[in-house]
């Protein structure tokens, strides 16, 4: 009889997913710290190039610093388009990186700027960041809906093939945005105030809308958001089973918003940053932020054995690592 030298199918994990995180916004900041999220099997990454504080000069001079970093080390980082990219990287050992947006002034007020960041890697949006602006309301400021710009932003949005985010916006406006999107929307670093009342957290009528798009809520890590000092898998997969329970878990996903400092580097506006105004006292925040504590990227090596406590099934728990926003991303970006 011949021998069989055929090799066994290779046999993988669910593909992981984190929806969110941020590295200093300066050119030069180091890629290190993405080498821990490999470590943990994470495939995918969407990492923050700017917020509505930052001027659009630093915003296009992060953008072209990091895409000048992942292109120097394509052995480590691929920046992708599609899902099939992210798992073309995977098969290659390689971390898939994406870039998203925090607000919508990096837009300059023009709707085809969408289209533009997106040609720069730029594959997720979301239109407010806690604060008020002419085109979306903010989640720590007085309520506002989307406004008649806010409609065109979320047209070039859905033409430009990004996904649609309502993380850090207001009530009102998240709901306008879903209920004008033609496409799945998304929270990708958002937990419900069911749990923990505080204006970052998305109310229930909230997550129903989000899911009757077709999309998903991903589940933060940060500590008051979660109502722990140090946030761990299985406060996580408690809130990542609310959301179950109210909408499916089809509707799960997770962004631990991991924020990480480097000394010597200041990530702040070249014109000063009011820390105060950003990121409140008042909401529990702190000065400058002080208050709060991250779960770390080490944090996915517990998380499918704590979301099977919570009572989700193996093929649940694979969907909340990732499938889901795959999923998500599959009907948004095409491919």
């Amino acid at each position: 009889m011949t021998q069989d030298l055929t090799p066994p199918p290779k046999v993988t994990r669910p593909l992981r997913w984190d929806a969110h995180a941020c590295l200093p916004l300066h050119p030069d900041a180091s890629f290190a710290p993405l080498q821990r999220y490999a470590a943990q099997g994470v495939d995918y990454v969407s990492i923050n190039v700017g917020m509505d504080m930052n001027p659009v000069e630093q915003v296009m001079a992060v953008i072209a610093g990091f895409r000048a970093r992942l292109g120097a080390e394509p052995e480590r980082y691929a920046l992708v388009g599609t899902v099939a990219e992210i798992e073309a990287a995977r098969a290659a050992g390689v971390l898939a990186i994406g870039f998203d947006l925090e607000g919508a002034l990096p837009l300059l007020e023009r709707p085809e700027m969408v289209a533009l960041y997106r040609s720069l890697g730029v594959k997720q949006i979301h239109l407010a960041y806690n604060r008020n602006n002419s085109v979306a309301g903010g989640c720590h400021d007085s309520e506002q809906g989307l406004t008649t710009l806010g409609r065109r932003m979320v047209e070039a949005v859905n033409a430009a093939g990004l996904l649609m985010d309502c993380s850090h916006t207001g009530r009102r406006s998240t709901l306008d945005i879903m209920a004008a999107s033609s496409a799945p929307v998304i929270f990708s670093h958002a937990n419900p105030a069911a749990l923990v009342e505080h204006g970052r957290n998305i109310t229930d009528e909230q997550i129903q809308a989000c899911a009757a798009t077709g999309g998903v809520v991903c589940i933060n890590g940060i500590s008051a958001f979660l109502a722990s000092e140090q946030p761990a898998a299985d406060d996580l997969a408690r809130h990542a089973a609310y959301v179950a329970d109210l909408v499916g878990a089809a509707h799960v996903g997770l962004g631990l918003d991991v924020c990480f400092s480097e000394p010597g580097l200041d990530d702040d506006p070249p014109s000063g940053l009011d820390r105060a105004y950003w990121w409140p006292a008042s909401a529990g925040y702190g000065q400058g932020l002080t208050q709060i504590r991250y779960a770390p990227v080490e944090t996915w090596g517990e998380i499918e054995t704590a979301l099977r406590r919570a009572g989700f099934s193996a093929a649940e728990a694979a969907g909340v690592m990732g499938g889901h926003m795959a999923q998500v991303a599959r009907q948004v970006w095409g491919g």
